[in-house]
């Protein structure tokens, strides 16, 4: 290795020089090494946002969703148009419709509720209760009621009932006290909403409830979107309406 040295330095300044030299090439490698390094990261999330881009999605995503402990799908309306498409397009002879005893509540639908064990339908139960208007007031429990196909009218007294309302005829099975909570997670690599009440273990697990103090809405899927690595929008699909607390289950 040659080493130039400057005649009209000294020994000493001479070796200030490649001194500075080493130094500044050090910064420029440790420079280099953290932009690869974010380049990398950028690849990697480009190839995980690329990977949810391109899924399927299933058609009942465009409601609130989950799941029983058995496998039975729980359909929720976002708002009172969907309720009443749920309950005119999608609720067949053998679900069950579920409404917790609150103004302002989704319509749900138990798919194959009537065959469904009383430990399945007091999940679907408790995915009533929380997607209520029951979780934004603050409550922590609910009653619900569950009806069949043939208990539904949009009339009442020759009148017709309102968009997403519905009058339900005859004996109603009950739910009293039907605790507000969820549990999130991941499942095969989708973040999931299950009612507490399944007791399905999910990856990263955390249970939610109504809280005043809680985050709201929107700060709190940012928060769960880094927690599971999913996007903000995705977190907002899933989550109630209204303030929510989060600890491990």
């Amino acid at each position: 290795m040659k080493v130039r040295l400057f005649a009209d330095l000294s020994v000493h300044e001479n070796a200030a020089y490649y001194y500075n030299k080493a130094k500044e090439a050090r910064k420029k490698a440790e420079r280099l090494e953290e932009e690869i390094r974010r380049t990398e990261e950028e690849i990697r999330n480009y190839k995980q946002k690329e990977v949810v881009f391109k899924r399927k999605k299933e058609w009942y995503e465009k409601f609130h969703y989950s799941f029983t402990h058995a496998g039975r799908l729980i359909l929720a309306g976002r708002d009172a148009h969907q309720n009443d498409v749920l309950v005119k397009n999608y609720m067949e002879e053998g679900d069950l419709f579920f409404h917790a005893d609150v103004q302002g509540a989704a319509a749900v639908i138990l798919k194959g509720g009537v065959e469904a064990s009383r430990e399945e339908r007091e999940e679907a139960a408790q995915i009533a209760a929380c997607y209520s208007k029951a979780w934004k007031m603050g409550y922590s429990a609910v009653d619900v009621f569950c009806a069949k196909k043939e208990q539904l009218s949009k009339y009442a007294q020759g009148m017709f009932v309102g968009k997403g309302g519905f009058v339900v005829k005859g004996e109603r099975e009950w739910f009293r006290q039907t605790p507000l909570l969820l549990k999130i997670g991941l499942k095969e690599g989708r973040v999931v909403v299950l009612p507490a009440k399944n007791p399905e273990r999910l990856e990263k697990m955390l249970l939610l409830a109504p809280s005043s103090s809680g985050k709201e809405k929107g700060k709190l899927a940012k928060s769960l979107a880094k927690r599971f690595d999913a996007g903000v929008d995705e977190l907002l699909s899933l989550l109630p309406n209204g303030r929510s607390a989060t600890r491990l289950p």
